[in-house]
């Protein structure tokens, strides 16, 4: 054995041989060191001592920085699945049903794996399987971003060593496939004709509000104010963490009043509150809040011609309205729930009618202004 005081050491073990029972040495050399004074001890993997030489200075430099490579290879998969459950569950993150998708593909491909062997290349491979699969750029994106946040919480809580974590920015795909889903108010009411009863009322106000579908059906009834006017979202209770409240204009109290009055036909027969604004009307489940509605809604998007459309196009078709009505576009994102003005204008799709309205507009402000000489010019994006 070659030892150096309180740095390590090198040497070949001795093994009893099972035919002979002599005792022989390894042509193996190993090493042994010490962190915070915790035995490790590993194979060199060769019969050189200047190998086992060089493999332990490699361990005592990395001594210094908090994690071996060693502990490193140890880290797997799902150490940092655990990982990232974890962060999830103690901020109370909202997202965690996208979240369960990225993990459930993200453990198909690299379950049972070291966190070490999860390089570049193999999230490369791992993002061509999906494409070959039928995912979308963007969900891939969504499940690289969870990985990638696997990867931080590991390094931050000095599990895996920087140089340990891949790059992921040249794994990220570019996003084509930006949806311009929308309905006009004719769509809409055809839309609405070929709806079950229990999704009337909640289309309604996803069509006038352009809130999201989670938001709408956590609503309770103590979140409508018809004497102040107002439907609410209490901070917290939005996908940003913000409070946001919206106008009951006629149409959007009419559907509530209507639906309020229906929900109190449930309760009469069923001697029980229900306190969502959006439960089921009839059968067995009549009161229960709602669930998935997914072949409901494909059955009537279907019938009204509108084969593809999808519950969120209903907060698009809501952006595209609030411009449309001049609203200007700070009050639209207070509404909406919009953080940013680009991911806004992203929603706020602008189509031939409205191009054709602007045209209008352009038009007769240039035949005034052959008559008026001087006359200021109107403000962009004032299209009503």
């Amino acid at each position: 054995m070659s030892s150096r005081s309180g740095q390590g050491y090198v040497y070949r073990p001795t093994y009893r041989c099972p035919k002979t029972g002599k005792r022989k040495r390894s042509k193996t050399w190993r090493i042994g060191y010490s962190i915070a004074g915790k035995k490790h001890t590993e194979s060199s993997g060769s019969a050189r001592k200047a190998d086992a030489d060089a493999l332990l200075n490699r361990r005592l430099a990395e001594r210094g920085r908090g994690v071996t490579a060693r502990e490193a290879e140890a880290v797997t998969f799902q150490d940092l699945k655990r990982l990232i459950e974890a962060d999830y569950t103690k901020n109370a993150r909202r997202s965690t049903r996208r979240l369960d998708s990225s993990l459930k593909h993200l453990s198909a491909a690299f379950s049972g794996w070291a966190a070490v062997r999860i390089s570049e290349t193999a999230i490369d491979h791992y993002s061509a399987d999906r494409l070959k699969e039928g995912a979308a750029p963007a969900t891939i994106n969504r499940e690289l971003a969870a990985l990638r946040r696997m990867f931080s919480l590991a390094a931050e809580k000095k599990k895996l060593r920087a140089d340990d974590v891949p790059a992921f920015k040249t794994a990220m795909l570019e996003e084509r496939n930006v949806r311009k889903g929308f309905v006009d108010p004719a769509g809409f009411e055809k839309l609405q004709a070929e709806l079950p009863a229990y999704l009337k009322a909640l289309a309604t106000v996803a069509y006038i509000s352009g809130w999201r579908r989670g938001e709408l059906m956590s609503r309770k009834w103590r979140h409508v104010d018809f004497d102040g006017g107002w439907l609410r979202l209490e901070p917290g209770e939005s996908k940003n963490g913000e409070g946001r409240q919206f106008p009951l204009i006629g149409p959007l109290r009419e559907a509530l009043e209507v639906q309020r009055e229906r929900v109190r036909v449930i309760e009469r027969e069923t001697d029980a509150i229900v306190p969502h604004v959006f439960p089921y009307l009839s059968g067995q489940r009549a009161g229960a809040p709602l669930g998935d509605f997914r072949k409901a809604w494909q059955k009537a998007t279907k019938a009204a011609e509108l084969e593809g459309f999808l519950f969120h196009d209903l907060r698009r078709s809501a952006v595209r309205n609030f411009v449309r009505s001049g609203i200007p576009e700070s009050l639209a994102m207070k509404y909406s729930g919009h953080q940013t003005a680009s991911v806004f204008r992203r929603y706020a799709i602008t189509d031939e009618s409205m191009l054709r309205e602007g045209g209008d507009k352009l038009e007769s402000m240039l035949s005034g202004g052959e008559r008026e000489a001087g006359s200021a010019a109107p403000i962009a994006g004032q299209v009503k």
